[in-house]
């Protein structure tokens, strides 16, 4: 769930990064995107694209980020898993797929670790359960 106001997401932890993708003919583009993530929804992460018709907003699982630093991981539409940049440089692949297509990005390692650092420090993974309120959400629901 996104909480918007203002048309941003309202979140405990946000971090800018810039993403890599290669188009179709293999040029290279640099994508301005926040993480962010709030205690509120813990078991979310949210990417947010940020483009000139308006922020483009994927919203996955923390623990298929954290888990995708390590290894391969995800089943359908994210994919999360290591990788080696052009440059040499420790990367993180994330894949978004969905019926209108798929995009490949790379983010640098260290921002990742970062981000997924201060989400730790705000909920421990494990214990997303006592900050997740179920009753919020159910009347929330009810009431749209």
């Amino acid at each position: 769930m996104n909480l918007s106001g203002s048309g941003h997401t309202l979140s405990d932890v946000a971090l800018d990064i810039t993403v890599e993708c290669m188009d179709d003919r293999g040029i290279r583009h640099e994508i301005d995107t926040v993480l962010s993530y709030a205690a509120s929804d813990p078991f979310a992460v949210a990417m947010t694209f940020v483009t000139s018709d308006g922020d483009l907003v994927w919203t996955f699982g923390r623990d298929l980020l954290i888990r995708g630093t390590e290894g391969p991981a995800g089943d359908g539409d994210v994919h999360v898993a290591p990788a080696i940049g052009l440059s040499g440089r420790a990367m993180v692949s994330i894949e978004l797929s969905s019926p209108d297509g798929h995009l490949v990005l790379l983010a640098r390692s260290s921002d990742i670790s970062a981000f997924i650092a201060r989400t730790v420090a705000l909920v421990t993974p494990g214990e997303e359960s006592a900050s997740f309120d179920a009753d919020l959400l159910i009347s929330q629901l009810l009431a749209s």
